[in-house]
């Protein structure tokens, strides 16, 4: 059977102007990823990485180009969907302290699973069908190792369909899914299998223990 690893963006920059930018973190951490790949002889036949800046800063820090981009692997747009549950006055508090900020988007995204936020400029059945989309694009025929770089709200989706799990699991895995954390697929044909999930070998050891991050 073949391969898909996903793996999460690099740290990238919470409270910045512009968020869609790895910090000097991400782009270490996103090297020692593609450098841990290369040493285990892991050699992808097909590489997919969303169009979002963070997801290609990602792979080239990695090490890798001349990749297929499909949109369907980018994040939901979390200044989006809180603009519109907030009416665009969202808190300071909520933009700018990280334990607010998570709190209050797991609460908004459990609301527009339910079907609210209906001004938001994508609907969650929009986003969980793009998905499928472009895993389905991923893992055709002629390839039989797969590498994608995405974001953390399509690994928790994503994670959450291959193992039958109720809608609102996706948050809660979403929360957990560590920067540049390889989560692993075994496929064969729509047939998909969870092998390995937000693993992080290339940062477990004490060397770069405090290389770990979640945003």
């Amino acid at each position: 059977m073949a391969e898909l690893i996903v793996i999460r963006h690099g740290q990238a920059s919470f409270g910045a102007d512009n968020y869609d930018r790895l910090s000097p973190a991400g782009h270490e951490q996103s090297r020692l990823a593609g450098a841990m790949l290369r040493a285990r002889g892991w050699v992808p036949d097909r590489i997919v990485v969303g169009s979002l800046v963070r997801q290609m800063e990602t792979l080239r820090s990695m090490g890798y180009d001349n990749p297929e981009i499909h949109a369907g692997f980018n994040e939901y747009d979390f200044h989006n969907l809180l603009h519109t549950r907030y009416e665009g006055e969202v808190p300071n508090l909520v933009m700018g302290d990280r334990k607010t900020h998570f709190r209050t988007l797991r609460e908004t995204i459990f609301e527009w699973q339910d079907g609210g936020l209906a001004g938001a400029s994508e609907s969650w059945i929009d986003f969980t069908t793009r998905i499928e989309d472009a895993l389905t694009t991923a893992t055709r025929d002629g390839a039989e190792r797969v590498l994608v770089v995405s974001s953390g709200g399509v690994i928790g989706q994503t994670v959450a369909s291959v193992v039958g799990a109720p809608p609102k699991m996706m948050m809660t895995l979403n929360l957990q899914v560590k920067n540049t954390s390889m989560s692993k697929i075994i496929f064969s044909g729509k047939k998909r299998f969870l092998h390995e999930f937000n693993a992080t070998p290339h940062l477990d050891s004490p060397e770069f223990a405090e290389m770990l991050t979640y945003s």
